[in-house]
């Protein structure tokens, strides 16, 4: 049945995106919303002398314009928001200013294990103390030092994370499941000292226009292009882009000519430079406390024996592949096997290119899955695959704003909850989300807020179709320097990846955890995994959607 209906449905979905978007056209810009002449916070703001050049509104000194902060909670959402952030709220160095060389050294600072020569067995759990050190040497007496820590065997190929605990007077204690036989090695990295976590809680709270974003406004052959935000700096009259039905702010600096409705597309504009004084630029040091490694002090590694455990959460890799604790993974190793489980299935992939890599995986895998040119941009969307014979539709579709990406069409701006409340659900359709590496350069609160809606119509449409399939793809680890540390440090994704777990608690949703998946492997960290990485993610996602019988 559904291959007897699938071209009028590849049909329907190119009509759907033009009448969905005509009819939010009409919505958002006409005039009965919005009007040139309107003086108004929620519109538009007029000036007799209009200035919207991108370098005009790079400046420092600048009041923001925030629709983030102009949104009304009901007593419920404000005690879930303000319980989220004191859940994330991070230990402070002392009051007054610390000197570079009294911040966090990685290689004055190092490890122990406790008990190096004890005997261990599968299943026992290995404490490892860290001491934090100062440039002179000297014993840190204060917490906030962002650490990851791992146990590997590399002959091996298996790894798997550990629990950091601060003890807030510079001794860390690290606490790993030894979960395979044989020699254990223990690695402990400094990613941000405690002194530049303060900078980057700076730059989240003051400068959420650190990256800024662009649209182009065309009328005939005359265009303009202006600066776009969910904060826009200074008082310059505004475009109101903010969704009718989410109520998600984003805003535009007004063309000097032309309407709001003149906007025909969205792009990352760039990243703000000057952002540190000299002293903070110190904290921002690659070869010095970015990412190092803690040495230890003694033995690094243990001998582990074999014996039966019982599993708990998290999982490990071996022989590099992914052991979840908490169910039987399958790992898909022919295509053939990946077909069989998306027989007749419609798969919709939302969020950023970090998913987006699943659509590129499955489509180069799986050689019936055919890629439907729509003529979308390159690596930005959207994307459909289809697979006439065995009845399979994969599409995927980016987040709306922020979005880094380069040039995407107005038309193709869509905020993920009001795609899933456009879909019907049941037990032939699967649902993968990832939402996080856009929203690090602003307060929690838009992140919060961005999550909610999602999660409202997430509840929604698993109440009208209860079988529906929805898996949330995580946050992961990257590589960092003094410049992407301010924009997309580890420490902004783990804050986020925490506020979003404790948010999808509790609802019948599954989790790819890409984050242990990706600190845990033996590769370099990256924004976009390798694809061994990838495929171990396919994997995780795969057995949600078939799972194992026994």
């Amino acid at each position: 049945a559904f291959l007897s209906f699938l071209p009028f449905l590849l049909i329907s979905f190119v009509i759907h995106c033009v009448s969905f978007n005509s009819t939010v056209s009409r919505n958002l810009f006409s005039p009965q919303h919005l009007d040139d002449d309107t003086v108004s916070g929620s519109n538009w703001i007029t000036e007799n002398n209009v200035q919207h050049s991108l370098s005009q509104t790079t400046k420092t000194t600048r009041k923001p314009y925030c629709g983030y902060k102009q949104q009304t909670l009901s007593k419920r959402e404000q005690a879930e928001q303000e319980s989220l952030l004191a859940a994330i709220q991070w230990p402070k160095p002392p009051d007054g200013k610390i000197a570079f060389v009294q911040s966090t050294d990685p290689a004055h600072s190092d490890f122990v294990i406790v008990k190096p020569s004890g005997f261990f067995k599968v299943g026992d759990q290995l404490e490892v103390l860290v001491h934090m050190k100062d440039f002179h040497g000297k014993p840190k007496q204060y917490g906030g030092d962002y650490l990851q820590a791992r146990i590997h065997s590399p002959l091996l190929k298996a790894g798997a994370t550990g629990k950091i605990v601060d003890c807030h007077n510079g001794l860390y204690k690290v606490f790993f499941t030894l979960l395979w036989p044989g020699e254990v090695k223990v690695s402990v990295s400094l990613v941000h000292p405690s002194e530049a976590i303060q900078v980057l809680l700076r730059l989240r709270e003051e400068r959420p226009d650190r990256v800024y974003f662009k649209s182009s406004f065309k009328s005939g052959r005359y265009s303009e292009t202006t600066e776009c935000n969910v904060c826009l700096p200074g008082d310059l009259p505004v475009c109101n882009f903010t969704d009718l039905y989410t109520g998600e702010p984003w805003f535009c600096y007004k063309p000097r000519k032309l309407s709001c409705a003149s906007r025909i597309s969205h792009a990352k504009g760039g990243y703000q430079k000057g952002l540190l004084t000299r002293e903070e630029s110190l904290f921002f040091q690659s070869d010095v406390n970015i990412k190092r490694p803690i040495l230890s002090s003694g033995p690094d590694s243990v001998i582990v024996k074999p014996k039966a455990f019982t599993a708990s959460p998290s999982g490990y890799y071996y022989e590099d592949q992914w052991r979840p604790r908490t169910h039987w993974i399958h790992h898909f190793n022919k295509s053939d096997d990946i077909t069989k489980c998306l027989q007749g299935k419609i798969i919709h992939l939302f969020g950023d290119s970090t998913i987006r890599q699943w659509f590129e995986y499955l489509t180069a895998f799986v050689p019936d899955l055919v890629e439907f040119n729509l003529g979308s941009p390159k690596n930005v969307g959207p994307f459909m695959s289809v697979d006439l014979k065995h009845n399979i539709l994969l599409k995927f579709r980016c987040h709306g704003p922020p979005i880094r990406f380069s040039t995407v069409f107005s038309s193709e701006l869509r905020y993920i909850a009001n795609e899933l409340n456009g879909i019907v659900g049941g037990r032939n359709t699967v649902i993968a989300i990832t939402i996080w590496s856009h929203f690090s350069t602003f307060p929690v609160e838009v992140y919060i807020r961005r999550l909610r809606n999602i999660r409202r119509s997430v509840i929604q449409l698993l109440d009208r179709s209860p079988k529906t399939l929805i898996i949330i793809r995580t946050a992961n680890v990257q590589e960092l320097g003094p410049e992407v540390s301010l924009f997309n440090s580890d420490w902004y994704s783990f804050q986020l990846d925490s506020v979003m777990r404790k948010m999808f608690s509790g609802i019948a949703v599954h989790f790819v955890d890409a984050w242990e998946m990706s600190l845990a492997h033996y590769l370099p960290h990256n924004l976009h995994p390798k694809e061994v990485i990838v495929k171990n993610q396919i994997d995780a996602f795969l057995s949600y959607v078939c799972p194992l019988q026994t």
